[in-house]
C-alpha cells in the first residue's frame, strides 16, 4: 500500500530532489572539551535538496577514544538508517553529536565510510586555520563587498538615521544588497547595543541594535555590525549595515527601494 509518506518522497524526486558529495579540499577540524575530535584533510560536502552543505569526515579520521555508540537512530528517505554516537571528554558529554550511515540505500552515494556532526555538538570548527561559524562554507557561495559613491539614505520612524555618499556594498549569494556605512555617517545615538549575536559562515559575528524605546516603540535587531569580519568579507569591518525589510525607507541616489525578503534556507540535519 502507498503511504501519504510514499507519495511525498515520489514527488520530492520527480521534482529533482537529491543528495550528492563533492570532495572538501580543505583540512577540516571540529574542537570539543579541549580536543580535536576530528581532524581531516580528505573531507567531503554532501548537498541535499533544500539543505545547507554539511561535512561528511572519514570515520578513520574521528578520534575514536573520544566517541562512544548510542542506541539513538533515525530515518533517512534519501539515505537510509543513521547510527549515533556521544562525544565523552573528561567530564563533559554531547549526546548523540555524531551520525553515520553504515549501508546507505542505493541512490545515495556511498556515504558509508563517513560520519557527520552536528554543528552546535562540538564546540568549535576550523577550515585550515580560520575558525567557520553557523555551517560549512558553500564553495559555490559568493560574498563580494564593493567601495560605492552611492547617496545612501536610511530613514526610522519618520527621521533620518544614516546619510552616506561612501557606503560599502556586499553582494551575497541569494540575498539582498546590504549597505555598509561609516558610523560618522549613522546616528548612532539613536541606536543602542540590544544584545543580540548572529554568526554567518562567510561573514563572522555581528552584534545588534535596535532603535526606539517601549515594547510599541522599538525596533529590534535594526542595525549590525561585524567586528571581526571572516575571511574575504574584511572590508565591512566596524561598518554598520541597517535591515532594510525592518526600517521605513532606504533611498538610494533619491530612489526609495523596494522593501527586502530574505530567502528562507533550512538548516542542516541528520
Amino acid at each position: 500500500m502507498t503511504t501519504i509518506q510514499d507519495e511525498r518522497i515520489a514527488r520530492l524526486i520527480a521534482e529533482g530532489y537529491g543528495v550528492r558529495i563533492e570532495p572538501c579540499p580543505r583540512r577540516i577540524r571540529a574542537f570539543f572539551g579541549g580536543e580535536a575530535v576530528v581532524d581531516t584533510t580528505r573531507a567531503v560536502y554532501l548537498y541535499e535538496t533544500r539543505h545547507l552543505p554539511v561535512y561528511y569526515v572519514p570515520v578513520d579520521d574521528v578520534r575514536a577514544d573520544l566517541i562512544e555508540a548510542t542506541t539513538h537512530t533515525s530515518r533517512c528517505p534519501f539515505k537510509g538508517d543513521a547510527s549515533y554516537w556521544s562525544i565523552v571528554v573528561g567530564d563533559r558529554r554531547s549526546e548523540n553529536a555524531i551520525w553515520g550511515y553504515r549501508q546507505p540505500i542505493e541512490s545515495c552515494p556511498d556515504i558509508s565510510g563517513y560520519v557527520a556532526f552536528f554543528w552546535d555538538g562540538v564546540d568549535a570548527w576550523y577550515e585550515e586555520d580560520e575558525e567557520v561559524f553557523a555551517h560549512p562554507r558553500d564553495p559555490y557561495h559568493r560574498v563580494d563587498v564593493l567601495d560605492s559613491s552611492r547617496h545612501v539614505e536610511i530613514y526610522v520612524g519618520g527621521a533620518k538615521v544614516a546619510d552616506s555618499h561612501r557606503p560599502r556594498l556586499l553582494f551575497e549569494t541569494d540575498e539582498p544588497t546590504r549597505y555598509y556605512l561609516p558610523k560618522l555617517d549613522v546616528d548612532m545615538a539613536r541606536l543602542r547595543l540590544s544584545g543580540s549575536v548572529s554568526a554567518s559562515a562567510y561573514l563572522g559575528e555581528a552584534r545588534f541594535w535596535s532603535i526606539g524605546e517601549g515594547a510599541e516603540g522599538a525596533i529590534g535587531d535594526v542595525a549590525w555590525s561585524y567586528a571581526r569580519p571572516a575571511s574575504g568579507a574584511e572590508k565591512v569591518a566596524n561598518l554598520v549595515a541597517f535591515a532594510d525589510e525592518k526600517v521605513d525607507r532606504v533611498v538610494i541616489d533619491g530612489v526609495e527601494q523596494p522593501r527586502s525578503v530574505r530567502r528562507a534556507v533550512r538548516n542542516s540535519a541528520a
